[in-house]
């Protein structure tokens, strides 16, 4: 074969007019994550020749971009280039690219094009299957979104979001509670304001997007690398500061509230800031939001400070620390209020904070080692007093419920990852997690009057103040066979000090691509995960000593099995198709003939509190088929339709298979958009989005109406357990909006109006009994709610 040389000549072209932009960021080589010195940037599609070539770090700024949707090819001799689409360039603030090229299997002196839709693929290059990466534009753009990253997910396939007033998202048909959140590196506790103990939503979230760098979204058979989890992983990472300018944020939104950002250079070793803080605007202006007529009060800070490479390495301070309150008074609260009842005063405070130092060294030429240290914290504070004979003489109020929960978690990560040649990768480390729990929980409900005083007994369920700790140890490798045939494979462990389980667990994929335009993905892992905590410390009321019966629970077991095929259509078009089987064991059940397991917790927002003496005999398996066919953005449109089809299956200590309350059965989204060029100058942006989902209703247990009227309190018929199906899930939004490119000044607008449920569709939320009406009534979602938001930028 005659080898091609190419000599790629760039130069520089400043234009001193308005409306242009600049694209900088960093290139790595994807194997060893080392930077890449001479790596050539070109911006394709316009008239005059504009390039630049990186520095020692790996560092590019690509001057005098024109504002609008650009393209950028990355070559590197010896290495496959890249053509990225798609780069939103603003006049008011710099588009930030980070890239990593793999080099060229056969190591000739060539240069292969590849036209990459990058964001098809992870950014972990050991994830082989049901794996996908995100950035901040997309989690910005789609309507009905609130610019949620939780929000985002649900329109991928496999997805689906329970409810409209929270972010829990459910994973091929797993319960939320196997979600893991992970930031630069290292697991946190649930990243949302008004978060329950052991949950991972909440009704608003506590992640800034615009901090997040493109991060990766994994629903199934994990690299190595992930453990504690077994419905999915959210991989995230905060972005660097602008290191050449300050650049400043100004916005304001429904639920993202009123936000402020500053970013730019810091010190002498090309280091930078990024900070933001964000209000709740309904805090401000009054009224309530997303379900309820009382006010939410809460607020976040955000940032990443890098210090910049020093001869000890690159060293980094990141975090997020967040609060949140709110009081639902009964004398206020409507009856189809989704979170509160109008016979009850509750009291609802939360926090949620994360602090890592991230530090990075590079060893020789192809290999690094990356360490992270961080503490965390999550708490919430739930008191609710109820009205007895309310609106008669006799009225009085006693404390209800009570719930003071606490965790703190201090984590340390250490990953050491080589490059072995142009064919083979090396990655292995440990996370040692040590958590400290406090919690406290004492409820009246289905309690007997054992003191005689005519009320129930306020029982305490959990009063504990413990710690454990996990660690979590792996190594992992990727080795391309053939220039078409990748395999990723490797083994994590993982050990709990609360009762010395240690468990291995093997984690491998195939990749093999077929022709320039199909591949074919294979994939294996076992994962385990913990019996929810607050399940794990629950008391048990033994000849009259409070006992945690279930803490010896052993880990919960899943096996995935994944086939998948992609195939490029045309340019620009993708489609995808995934198969899935997966087989759960050791789920906790009764010890005797019961309908309960422990996959069915977090279809609401607590967990249940008499299940004790609980043992590890439940399975369950969640199968099915899943359908993506996705527009990427070019000529001015866009547009991603997502179709999941499902069964999701569990048996209790009764043998009795049942559906689980995610079986949904079927989940389909379809989005779409579109951009107008406007103004003399074609470069302000005129845009248009849309998104239609559609899915079965979640199953129920139903309600022994009779059973509840006579008792004052729900009682469900858990003989027919989620025998029930609520009606089919329907929504539309349509989000516009404007962006405005200053002619003069380093300047951006953004306004915009997300109309969500467009057609004010009756979604059920639940049926649930009511204790003032003796009926079962049915309440349903939010309806048609309109959202809006500016940002400015300089």
């Amino acid at each position: 074969m005659k080898k091609i040389v190419f000599i790629l000549c760039v130069t520089i072209t400043y234009i001193t007019n308005a409306q242009t932009g600049i694209i900088k960021g960093t290139i790595v080589d994807k194997q060893s994550e080392i930077p890449l010195v001479g790596a050539a940037i070109e911006l394709l599609n316009v008239e005059q020749p504009n390039g630049v070539v990186t520095d020692i770090d790996g560092y590019f700024s690509l001057q005098a971009v024109p504002v609008g949707r650009q393209t950028i090819r990355v070559s590197y001799i010896g290495f496959e280039s890249i053509i990225l689409p798609n780069i939103v360039v603003t006049s008011g603030k710099d588009a930030i690219v980070n890239l990593s090229l793999i080099e060229a299997f056969d190591q000739l002196d060539e240069v292969i094009i590849t036209n990459s839709n990058a964001k098809a693929k992870a950014i972990n290059k050991l994830a082989s299957v049901s794996a996908r990466q995100f950035g901040v534009e997309e989690v910005t753009r789609f309507s009905g979104g609130r610019s949620d990253v939780g929000r985002l997910a649900a329109n991928f396939a496999g997805v689906s979001a329970p409810d409209d007033s929270r972010n829990d998202i459910v994973v091929r048909g797993n319960s939320p509670v196997g979600l893991l959140w992970r930031l630069e590196g290292v697991p946190i506790p649930s990243p949302n304001h008004f978060s329950t103990a052991g949950t991972t939503g909440g009704p608003v979230s506590a992640l800034n997007p615009n901090l997040l760098k493109n991060s990766d979204f994994i629903t199934s058979a994990f690299p190595a690398e992930y453990g504690n989890a077994i419905g999915g992983v959210f991989d995230l990472g905060f972005r660097k500061g602008n290191q050449d300018d300050y650049e400043f944020t100004g916005q304001v939104g429904v639920f993202t509230g009123v936000e402020a950002m500053a970013e730019g250079p810091l010190g002498k070793n090309k280091g930078s800031f990024l900070i933001a803080g964000r209000y709740s605007l309904i805090s401000l202006i009054g009224g309530g939001a997303g379900g309820t007529s009382a006010t939410p009060n809460y607020n976040d800070v955000s940032f990443n400070i890098d210090f910049g490479k020093g001869k000890l390495g690159n060293f980094s301070l990141f975090g997020i620390i967040g609060n949140s309150d709110i009081e639902f008074l009964g004398d206020d609260i409507d009856e189809d209020d989704l979170f509160a009842a109008e016979d009850e005063n509750a009291f609802v405070e939360s926090g949620f904070g994360v602090v890592g130092v991230k530090h990075q060294i590079n060893i020789g030429k192809s290999a690094f080692l990356r360490s992270i240290a961080s503490g965390s914290f999550s708490s919430n504070d739930f008191k609710a007093d109820r009205f007895i004979d309310k609106d008669t003489p006799q009225e009085r109020i006693i404390r209800y419920t009570e719930a003071d929960n606490r965790e703190t978690r201090y984590s340390f990560s250490t990953l050491f990852n080589s490059k072995l040649s142009n064919k083979s990768t090396l990655r292995a480390g440990v996370l040692v997690e040590n958590f400290g729990l406090e919690l406290l929980e004492r409820d009246r409900e289905e309690q007997a009057d054992n003191n005689g005083d005519g009320d129930p007994d306020l029982f305490t369920f959990r009063d504990i103040d413990e710690d454990l700790s996990i660690i979590q140890p792996y190594i992992q490798g990727q080795f391309r066979v053939t220039k078409n045939l990748t395999l990723n494979a490797g083994v994590h462990g993982q050990y709990s000090t609360l009762d010395e389980q240690l468990v291995f667990e093997p984690r491998a994929g195939l990749s093999y691509k077929v022709g320039q335009n199909h591949r074919i993905s294979l994939g294996y892992g076992v994962h385990h995960q913990p019996v929810s905590l607050p399940l794990l410390f629950l008391n048990e009321d033994v000849n009259g000593q409070l006992v945690q019966t279930n803490r010896d629970l052993e880990f919960v077991r899943s096996d995935h099995y994944v086939l998948g095929y992609d195939v490029r259509i045309s340019k620009g078009w993708r489609g995808k198709v995934e198969l899935y089987y997966q087989d759960i064991s050791n789920a906790a059940v009764e010890s005797f003939s019961s309908s309960y397991s422990s996959l069915t917790e977090g279809a609401d927002f607590g967990f249940e509190n008499d299940r004790v003496s609980l043992i590890n005999d439940g399975t369950g398996f969640n199968q099915g088929v899943e359908l993506t066919l996705e527009k990427f953005f070019s000529k001015g449109y866009y547009g991603l339709l997502t179709a999941s089809f499902f069964e999701s299956k569990y048996e209790g200590s009764d043998g009795v298979e049942r559906n689980t309350p995610f079986n949904n059965g079927q989940v389909i989204n379809f989005l779409a958009g579109k951009e107008f060029k406007m103004g003399k100058s074609q470069k302000d942006i005129l845009f248009f989005d849309t998104r239609v989902t559609f899915s079965g209703g979640r199953y129920f247990t139903p309600v022994d109406l009779e059973a509840s009227q006579q008792a004052g309190f729900e009682i469900l018929q858990e003989d027919i357990a989620f025998s029930e199906q609520i009606d089919d899930y329907f929504r539309w939004d349509v989000k516009f909006g404007y962006k405005i490119n200053s002619r003069s000044k380093k300047r951006s607008h953004q306004f915009y109006v997300d109309l969500q449920n467009i057609t004010s569709n009756e979604n059920v939320f639940t049926r649930r009994y009511n204790r003032l009406t003796n009926q079962v009534d049915q309440v349903d979602q939010i309806g048609f709610f309109p959202d809006f938001g500016y940002r400015f930028q300089f």
